[in-house]
């Protein structure tokens, strides 16, 4: 492998759960990408990249939906992020601003500077790659409608190339 290769661990929609083996998955990265519905700060605290967690707001990340203890973490989470990354930048928002069939072309038109845009919102694992920038969706990495088990993406990315790699757990491994 590249030595310049760069990991990031892409996940989404935890709702308050973090799959254990998404969560080993993602903790052996440079970087970890969360994008959005989170739910609680544990699901923050468990994830522990090499250098920098990036996480946004889901449209279930607001105080009133977080302890009261939480309400200054869920309060600091921002609505978009960027990462600049060998051969690009990533940038990450929810989704939900676009209705729960967020159009890619849209996303596209809205962040034309990157070379990858990460949402969440549906829970459906999605890898678009017919157009620059790409779109891709981690799916669900909890226990709620995750269709076909909790995932997430890893990104390993070079000047030269960015790969994914998808993480996907059996919806039985995941509830024993």
């Amino acid at each position: 492998m590249n030595h310049n290769t760069v990991t990031v661990g892409i996940l989404s929609d935890s709702h308050g759960f973090l799959e254990p083996g998404i969560r080993d998955a993602v903790n052996q990265c440079d970087y970890i990408v969360h994008a959005g519905d989170i739910f609680n700060a544990d699901v923050l605290a468990q994830l522990k990249p090499a250098k920098e967690l990036i996480a946004v707001a889901g449209n279930n990340d607001f105080p009133a939906f977080w302890s009261e203890e939480e309400a200054d973490i869920v309060s600091a989470l921002p609505k978009t992020a960027k990462l600049e990354l060998p051969g690009g930048l990533l940038i990450v928002e929810h989704g939900h601003r676009l209705g729960n069939h967020p159009d890619h072309d849209q996303l596209r038109w809205d962040h034309a500077e990157a070379r990858l845009i990460v949402y969440g919102h549906t829970h459906h694992r999605v890898i678009d790659q017919k157009a620059e920038p790409w779109v891709v969706n981690p799916g669900a990495s909890g226990k709620v409608r995750t269709h076909g088990g909790p995932s997430c993406f890893i990104l390993n990315a070079t000047e030269e190339q960015w790969t994914f790699e998808t993480i996907l757990f059996a919806e039985e491994e995941a509830a024993a």
